[in-house]
């Protein structure tokens, strides 16, 4: 070999070198950097049933979680409803994001009106954008409540539409997509939910039920319209979210074991609650080893 062909190959291998860094540096930086949750839900609980206890755990890691509630719960009650209720469902909205440790915002849209119209999905792909999400959360489009299933039509007209830089230029388009997460749910045409990822939420499960014992007016009025409690008893307030809750929140962890175990090994068969996500086909499609890295696996 001439000293002209060492010398540009020893050129060629410091580049690839130098460039393997980079990539490197970035990957960790990457890694290090606190994750970004955005969760879509159609009303001021529909999230914090959904993933609260997995939120928790990632607030308690450092990571950003925010909830959206799409609609402002203006007519779920059965003595109150217009502005009053959705300030008041707000507000508790705010009190339950604050026993969770994450950050809340609540759409100035009528409970049972949400449409999937053009400025619906523009304002859904700014929030995803602005809050440069890493993950993001939302109904799967079939649903018995028609919020609930424009909600989920609205995320995925976003999923890709959050990478194109002149659809809504006012807001930075994303360099990244992001992974797109459905809730679960018990619907089964056209297909039942499948899980991809189950996060056990035993440890944080008190914390979960003092979130939604601050959306009092849905759980604890509303939901309890046949027969009502006093909501200034304590005792009363903790049964009454302890019955509604428990047995659904232990249902993913009976009904999907095997994937308990198979994130949590052994330890798996011992998880009395959790929730569960499936991943949706739109934005980023990460294996199931990066996915398991994205949630809080091992916070338990």
């Amino acid at each position: 070999m001439s000293y002209k062909s060492a010398l540009l190959w020893l050129g060629v291998v410091s580049v690839f070198a130098f460039g393997v860094g980079i990539l490197d540096t970035t990957v960790s930086a990457e890694e290090s950097r606190p994750l970004r949750i955005i969760g879509f839900g159609a009303h001021p609980d529909d999230n914090e049933i959904r993933i609260g206890g997995t939120a928790i755990l990632w607030a308690k890691q450092g990571h950003k979680v925010k909830f959206v509630s799409v609609t402002n719960g203006d007519i779920g009650h059965h003595k109150m409803a217009g502005g009053p209720l959705a300030q008041r469902r707000a507000e508790e909205a705010r009190r339950s994001a604050k026993v969770m440790g994450i950050e809340t915002e609540v759409l100035d849209i009528h409970d049972g009106e949400l449409e999937p119209t053009l400025e619906n999905r523009r304002k859904i792909t700014r929030l995803i954008r602005e809050w440069e999400a890493d993950l993001v959360f939302c109904h799967r489009p079939w649903d018995y409540h028609p919020d609930h299933r424009y909600t989920g039509v609205l995320v995925q007209d976003a999923a890709f539409m959050v990478t194109i830089p002149y659809f809504c230029p006012d807001t930075p388009a994303l360099k990244n997509n992001p992974v797109f997460m459905y809730y679960s749910d018990r619907f089964q045409k056209p297909y039942p939910f499948q899980p991809d990822v189950i996060v056990a939420i035993d440890s944080v499960m008190e914390q979960k039920l003092l979130a939604l014992e601050q959306l009092e007016s849905q759980f604890l009025d509303w939901w309890q319209r046949d027969n009502p409690i006093d909501v200034n008893d304590t005792k009363q307030r903790k049964d009454t979210i302890n019955r509604l809750f428990l047995p659904r929140f232990a249902q993913p962890a009976k009904e999907y074991r095997e994937l308990l175990v198979e994130y949590y090994g052994e330890a798996g068969k011992d998880v009395q609650y959790a929730e569960a996500f499936e991943l949706c086909e739109y934005g980023r499609q990460p294996k199931r080893d990066e996915l398991k890295k994205l949630f809080p696996i091992n916070a338990e």
